[in-house]
């Protein structure tokens, strides 16, 4: 096992919480916990490694494994690893999250630290090249407010100029911030509760009570708020185009399972890839497609299936994500995705033929 990888940082913590359980686990219970705190796709490398002591991280008493380690040991950063921290103190989207305070310290505890790299090392041939500007002030402030309203689940005042050009003025509760590697920049996933509900709340929904007598209950003051978060629509923006931002006294009652409305919005057939591990296939496919939610199952020794699923605001960018990954990758379904990659093929071949 490597002595310290910022792409499988998850499999350290994992195993470190793993390691540090003072009762005997089994294998069920390895997999629940990977389940619970890694990905899927971990267990592919992670249980088969434990199983047959690659990693002699645990003692095996029958069916029962136990740590080797002590509850409370500790780890200190290595050389490598703060290495590693001073290279990411040179990426500009690092004060998107620090401010300047927090960066000065870490700059000072790592004055003496050579960075494990440089950003003009790297040259980025499948990116846009408009990405996110980073170091203006008035994004920085933009991004941090929305960090601050999606900690608090607070409303926040956006001001927004849509793609088309429209100035859009609304409430929304942030509630995720993603980053698209392919265009360099940040997108919001913010909850704007839909008209119909706001003309509701202000007009009051006649109610019954447990005594059988009407009351006006307006939805958004209702204690159980979890029953109508499905008047809320799910808006994405990119951040970029946010003009202001300002938070406001009004919180949302109760969390929203974003998660759970970003599945009930996937199609209902997942894309199918086949992977030939050659050349570490599977490997870069796990990383390639990591921030999708997806199923990776194992047909033999050197293939797999990797279910992904997406809805439409994802699809033009997995589908340049699937093309620009390798001959080592082949999608298989959905019939829709299948058509949408001919098309876009068919495209790309007449546009050399022109050229």
């Amino acid at each position: 096992m490597e002595v310290f990888s910022e792409v499988y940082s998850c499999y350290y913590q994992v195993l470190r919480h793993l390691l540090c359980r003072r009762e005997a686990l089994t294998v069920p219970d390895i997999r629940s916990q990977i389940c619970g705190e890694g990905f899927e796709e971990s267990m592919l490398s992670i249980i088969p490694k434990l199983e047959d002591g690659t990693w002699n991280l645990f003692e095996k008493d029958g069916e029962l494994y136990r740590s080797k380690l002590s509850p409370s040991f500790t780890t200190p950063l290595s050389n490598l690893e703060k290495s590693y921290l001073k290279a990411l103190l040179s990426d500009p989207r690092i004060g998107l999250f620090l401010n300047q305070e927090q960066l000065h310290d870490l700059n000072h505890m790592l004055a003496g630290t050579a960075p494990l790299w440089r950003q003009e090392q790297f040259y980025y041939f499948d990116r846009f090249y408009d990405g996110d500007p980073y170091e203006d002030e008035n994004y920085r402030s933009c991004f941090r407010t929305l960090l601050q309203a999606q900690k608090q689940n607070r409303y926040a005042d956006i001001d927004y100029t849509s793609p088309n050009g429209t100035r859009v003025h609304h409430h929304y509760v942030p509630v995720r911030l993603e980053y698209s590697v392919k265009n360099d920049k940040f997108r919001l996933l913010a909850l704007q509760q839909s008209r119909s509900s706001i003309s509701s709340n202000r007009r009051g929904t006649q109610t019954k009570n447990e005594s059988g007598k009407n009351s006006d209950t307006a939805a958004g003051s209702d204690p159980d708020y979890s029953k109508h978060w499905p008047r809320m629509r799910l808006e994405t923006l990119n951040i970029s185009r946010i003009q202001s931002v300002e938070l406001t006294d009004k919180v949302l009652p109760c969390s929203v399972d974003i998660n759970a409305m970003i599945r009930r919005s996937y199609y209902k057939e997942p894309l199918r890839l086949r992977i030939v591990n050659k050349r570490n296939a599977l490997e870069r496919a796990m990383l390639h497609f990591a921030n999708y939610e997806k199923n990776t199952t194992k047909i033999d020794e050197d293939t797999y299936e990797c279910l992904i699923y997406y809805n439409r605001n994802m699809e033009t960018e997995l589908l340049i994500e699937v093309m620009s990954f390798g001959p080592m990758l082949t999608v298989i379904g959905n019939d829709r995705f299948l058509n949408n990659l001919k098309t876009r093929l068919q495209k790309q071949m007449e546009l050399h033929a022109d050229i």
